[in-house]
């Protein structure tokens, strides 16, 4: 069939890291809709214009399954013919994936899984997630989840029918790789693909468009990064590879209100993630002022942050929560800064935090411009705010102290998001 450049994309993220992070790497111009909470079903999410692409964050992460795939299935059936559909997914495989999985197979002819993310040395092969060559299940990845890690995608799905679709094949011919699809969406089973480079995904993400609108995609931010790739070759608009610094300085613009030098910039990190706390000291030792909260304070009582004009405060909580008040504690977080964010600039650390944050101050779009490093993007808001949202299991020890400095004046210029969703 003959692939249609300005085809509209409608993207799925069950949280809003995962949403941000997926805007960024498919083909400009991309927004980002904070979704309602699908109980009951919402109306139909609207759809993007011929030629543009909108992630919905369903804020599903921490929802029941049911619930979740009901999310799922009220966006999905809200896209017109000819849209490309995309699920973004957790590339630790978290999340109420196999609920999701199943309801977004639902109506289709098939569905492409691809769950590598090479910026994070995350790769599968044998259909098993690898982190820097070593299986998910024998990581420490999952030690803030209340069960085991699945040993395999194939696992994480449940029930959905999958079949594999090995490294060789991904990197075979191309009519071969369309063929072996082919063949599994005839037998009623979705193929999971091996993959660990970029190239890998990006043939995965072609074939898939090659086999029609009746496919849908499902992967990380890797597999989005693809998508965004080859829709901008097609179409034209594909970003360069190292593309110079200015060029987003430029996009970036004044914030509206106060200037940055008078700005304040709240840093809210609600992930229990073990890498936070060093990323957190170093950012206080560069002279962030730091409030930090006990899990039971913020469950207790209302607390209050003071925050300065022109000066970076970091709020966080302290030690590691019980997943089971994971989301209470997040909007309580989100409480106790809302009121003290005014019309100040964001960096908001952890899905759920970010969410919960941005919930808090009637935040409903984002248009994303750019990352600083790889998962923590930037975006505006309506309001005139300068927000990064981060994964919190994303970053190295010096993740915020770049963020910050990226933010405040005569700081280290942003670069431009390249359809891998990966900076040079």
């Amino acid at each position: 069939m003959s692939l249609v450049p300005d085809r509209r994309v409608l993207a799925l993220a069950d949280d809003l890291t995962g949403a941000a992070e997926t805007a960024v790497a498919l083909r400009p111009p991309a927004g980002i809709l904070l979704g309602p909470v699908p109980d009951p079903v919402p109306d139909p999410v609207p759809v993007p214009d011929q030629g543009r692409a909108l992630v919905v964050d369903l804020d599903s992460r921490q929802l029941p399954g049911a619930e979740a795939a009901r999310a799922v299935r009220a966006v999905t059936g809200s896209a017109p013919a000819g849209t490309v559909l995309f699920k973004k997914v957790d590339s630790l495989l978290r999340g109420n994936l196999a609920p999701e999985a199943t309801a977004y197979a639902d109506g289709c002819r098939g569905v492409v899984i691809a769950t590598a993310l090479p910026a994070a040395q995350r790769t599968v092969r044998d259909g098993v997630v690898r982190l820097r060559g070593v299986p998910l299940h024998a990581t420490r990845a999952w030690q803030a989840e209340s069960r085991p890690a699945p040993r395999s995608v194939r696992d994480a799905l449940g029930d959905l029918p999958t079949a594999p679709l090995p490294l060789a094949v991904v990197r075979g011919a191309r009519h071969a790789l369309r063929d072996a699809m082919a063949a599994h969406f005839a037998q009623g089973r979705h193929p999971v693909c091996d993959a660990e480079t970029d190239a890998d995904l990006d043939a995965i993400a072609a074939t898939a468009l090659e086999l029609g609108p009746g496919v849908r995609l499902l992967g990380t931010g890797g597999l989005a990064g693809a998508l965004g790739r080859v829709l901008g070759t097609l179409g034209g608009t594909a970003a360069p590879r190292h593309a110079d610094p200015a060029t987003l300085a430029g996009t970036l613009g004044p914030p509206r209100g106060p200037t940055a030098r008078g700005r304040s910039l709240l840093v809210v990190v609600g992930t229990a993630e073990p890498s936070a706390a060093e990323q957190v000291s170093r950012l206080v030792a560069e002279g962030a002022h730091q409030v930090p909260f006990t899990a039971h304070a913020l469950l207790r009582t209302r607390q209050r942050v003071e925050v300065r004009p022109g000066e970076v405060t970091v709020v966080r909580v302290a030690g590691r929560p019980v997943l089971a008040q994971a989301r209470r504690l997040a909007a309580a977080l989100a409480d106790t800064v809302a009121e003290a964010a005014h019309d100040g600039d964001l960096v908001l650390i952890g899905g759920e935090t970010a969410r919960r944050v941005l919930d808090a101050l009637s935040i409903t779009h984002l248009r994303p411009v750019g990352q600083i490093h790889h998962g923590a993007v930037l975006s505006h808001t309506p309001d005139g705010r300068r927000v990064v949202t981060r994964p919190g299991s994303y970053g190295e020890a010096d993740s915020l102290l770049r963020i910050t400095r990226a933010l405040r004046p005569g700081g280290a210029p942003l670069v431009p998001t390249d359809p891998t969703g990966v900076t040079p």
